[in-house]
């Protein structure tokens, strides 16, 4: 069989293409060098050994930038979107955060907190339900709107957030190489072609969900499918994605990040690589917790500091959003997210800092915690970065390592090594050290 003759796109690196493809990466082949280790440069030519067998279609969905909240979601009013197209979304209410919020709100507090363009949740919730134009045709697109029959799920707040769990898996899945192939709602499976970007197989993975191959592919490759409705609500995906591509450029690197505590404090790297945010995000947050003679949650006077300087965009909730290009704006550049920041003494919104100023108390407010600590984790243009990928987390000097599972993993600087765990062990401890000069 012919090999594959496959053009890199913006994100690709080696280890993650070798899996796509079923090889190894030594039979990776190019007339330009390779690039071993971090993102390959976009548009080079691979030649690929063709070992697979039936795959799905190589067409894109969408683009990248079109599916986590990116510069392209920049321009898009929600509000003035849904109240000109008069649908059932317009008219909606819902208790949300412990306040009524309107359904532009909802979708806009769900697609900042995980990241994921407002346009292709707005899409969804058309395609499956008609929110947005109309009003739902019956009693299952009126409570289960994204399509997830089950009363946990029930009402937008709750489908979007399943909603977005499903996109997540998808896309994040793609990125690590975790996900090579979907499984249908017979329990059939289809190999996902090695050539997709990680934006197509995010929507994709949701359908296949609660479609069968049929319908799926139908809905997906069709004239009167999603695609098509997506473009006759927003435009061309793919023009407007333009001026923000390559979406990762190629001699991207993290910006030095310091440890974020104070010199000389004990700390305890409690948790390795795990989502960024909500269940099934980008293994890409790190967890760590102050000495303390106590566990479970309680009340911290140790201060987590700034990393590097940045503004800080957002401070609600137990989060901190601190943007290291200083622009104002979260879904450009670099963005380092902070949870677990206790109310007393958090830092609030619009403050510009400077390393080693004081952004909070670690704590256990913001989300699930068993004990008091605090949880970092890195995005750009909009998308979580992998802790342990081609853009590894560096704090200190200190480079992330993911573990098998969730929470495990190491932090390694020259010949040492930090195992993750909340014990609070000895092999988990951490010192920021005086830096040494004159």
């Amino acid at each position: 069989m012919p090999p594959y003759l496959y053009t890199t796109q913006s994100g690709d690196y080696l280890a993650n293409l070798a899996v796509r493809f079923g090889v190894q990466v030594t039979q990776i082949n190019s007339a330009e060098p390779i690039q071993p280790h971090g993102l390959m440069k976009p548009g080079q030519l691979l030649i690929i050994p063709r070992v697979l067998g039936e795959t799905s279609p190589s067409s894109a969905i969408l683009p990248d930038s079109e599916v986590v909240y990116s510069p392209t979601g920049l321009d898009l009013d929600i509000n003035s979107f849904v109240k000109n197209a008069g649908g059932h979304l317009s008219n909606y209410l819902e208790w949300v955060n412990n306040e009524t919020r309107t359904g532009a709100e909802v979708i806009q507090i769900v697609a900042q907190e995980n990241s994921f363009n407002p346009r292709l949740l707005l899409a969804l919730l058309e395609y499956q339900s008609h929110w947005i134009t109309a009003e739902p045709g019956n009693l299952a697109q009126s409570e289960y709107p994204l399509g997830a029959m089950d009363v946990n799920y029930r009402g937008l707040y709750k489908q979007l957030n399943w909603a977005v769990r499903q996109l997540s898996i998808g896309y994040y899945g793609w990125r690590s190489g975790a996900l090579t192939q979907i499984t249908f709602p017979d329990q059939t499976t289809l190999r996902l072609s090695p050539e997709l970007n990680a934006g197509s197989v995010a929507v994709m993975y949701f359908f296949s969900k609660m479609f069968n191959n049929r319908e799926w592919s139908g809905l997906l490759y069709t004239a009167d499918g999603f695609p098509s409705l997506y473009e006759k609500l927003f435009g061309n995906p793919f023009l407007r994605a333009q001026p923000f591509e390559p979406f990762f450029p190629p001699d991207l690197t993290q910006p030095v990040l310091e440890l974020p505590f104070y010199y000389n404090q004990v700390w305890s790297f409690s948790g390795g690589p795990h989502a960024s945010w909500g269940t099934d995000s980008a293994r890409g947050a790190l967890d760590f917790a102050p000495g303390s003679m106590e566990s479970g949650c309680v009340p911290s006077q140790a201060w987590v500091l700034a990393p590097a300087p940045g503004l800080v965009i957002r401070s609600e909730n137990g989060v901190v959003i601190l943007d290291l290009d200083g622009d104002g704006i979260e879904q450009t550049g670099w963005v380092l997210l902070f949870l677990h920041i206790a109310t007393d003494g958090r830092v609030p919104a619009g403050t510009r800092l400077n390393l080693n100023d004081p952004i909070g108390h670690p704590s256990c407010e913001g989300g699930l915690a068993t004990g008091t600590h605090f949880h970092i984790a890195r995005k750009y243009n909009g998308e979580w970065i992998l802790a342990d990928g081609p853009l590894p987390f560096v704090l200190g000097g200190w480079q992330a390592h993911a573990g098998p599972n969730n929470y495990e993993g190491t932090l390694t600087k020259d010949d040492q090594t930090i195992t993750a765990c909340t014990c609070g062990s000895s092999e988990t401890k951490i010192i920021r050290p005086f830096p040494i000069g004159p």
